[in-house]
């Protein structure tokens, strides 16, 4: 088969079109037609070596896969060849301390796939037939490509981890980004007040089209200024943060006394200065948020699929052209979702 493989980490030079094994079949696994994959920025910082993340090697990437059952296991059974159907994120233990509490998106044993094991940038992918899910009949391939990281994260961080209420204020940063989109959507639906932030006119025009309220041009304005202008200095109830060291310290000033921060990543950066006095001083609560967890996923993806939260797809890359993807959202030229499709 053929994939986007690297066998060294670090520029995009590595990442090479191939011929490689078609991945063999184990009793308790499906071998799936890859026919569309998300890209996210997790796979830049895989291929990269960076942020922490040291995949195995040779390694192909790609987090969100979805196509049809190509071949299944002798021992798997709910399953037919030729079903649609979406590759879960991650194999997890189902045994541990955070597994057990339903905190499987935790668990130190868990393998992300296009991560700690070969993903979606080829022709096939064999993963346990126990993590995929059906596509319903509503979405194409490339829309459930889409849709897994933005809107599981989207959800874990608002609803699980900062368990937004109706009427509140909530600051979306970077609102171009696949799960900026699907931050606004999420909000949006449990009744929010959205201030969307984003460094081009045209990215605002389609956040406001999402349902954001309040929009902010980030690179003309300093967002933290224009929060206290939109709410009358009262500061937003959520930040929901994602971009790391640029943002950081304007995000913290953004909220009201009590507000949250919630944070799952830092694409520009893991530091960021804390005004420690404000942390205690307002009593505001910084959350980390990470992935999602199984259970939740299915009313995200129940939603998905009745086309209430709609993933927004700037483009799409053949995959011979994976390369070229991953450049295209380095340099912050989209906004939704970028996918690779077969």
């Amino acid at each position: 088969m053929m994939a986007a493989i690297f066998h060294k980490r670090g520029g995009i030079e590595n990442l090479k079109f191939e011929d490689v094994p078609t991945p063999q079949v184990g009793p308790r696994d499906a071998l799936v037609k890859v026919r569309a994959c998300g890209l996210n920025h997790l796979d830049i910082f895989t291929r990269e070596g960076s942020h922490g993340v040291r995949a195995p090697l040779p390694h192909i990437g790609g987090l969100e896969p979805a196509g049809e059952i190509a071949e299944l296991g002798a021992e798997v059974r709910g399953w037919r060849v030729g079903d649609r159907v979406l590759v879960g994120a991650a194999t997890t233990c189902g045994e541990c301390e955070y597994c057990t509490t339903g905190n499987d998106n935790i668990c130190p044993y868990r393998k992300v796939v296009g991560v700690n094991i070969d993903g979606g940038f080829a022709e096939y992918i064999c993963v346990p037939a126990s993590i995929l899910l059906p596509i319903p009949d509503a979405l194409s391939f490339v829309e459930a490509a889409a849709a897994p990281s933005a809107f599981g994260t989207a959800w874990h961080m608002l609803v699980t981890r900062a368990a937004i209420k109706p009427g509140e204020w909530v600051l979306i940063l970077a609102a171009g980004s696949s799960v900026g989109v699907a931050g606004i959507q999420v909000a949006k639906h449990f009744g929010c007040q959205v201030i969307a932030t984003a460094s081009t006119q045209a990215k605002l025009d389609k956040a406001k089209e999402l349902g954001a309220d309040y929009l902010v041009n980030y690179a003309e304005r300093n967002f933290a200024h224009e929060v206290m202008r939109i709410t009358a200095n009262r500061g937003v109830d959520v930040v929901f943060e994602h971009v790391g060291t640029d943002t950081w310290e304007k995000s913290i000033a953004s909220l009201r006394p009590t507000g949250r921060l919630v944070t799952c990543g830092g694409t520009t950066g893991r530091f960021g200065q804390t005004d420690i006095w404000s942390v205690f001083w307002k009593q505001i609560s910084l959350l980390g948020s990470f992935a999602w967890t199984a259970k939740e996923f299915y009313p995200v993806w129940d939603l998905v699929g009745k086309q209430v939260f709609r993933p927004i797809i700037d483009r799409t890359f053949p995959l011979v052209e994976t390369a070229a993807a991953q450049q295209y959202i380095t340099d912050r030229k989209q906004f939704g979702k970028v996918v690779v499709v077969n």
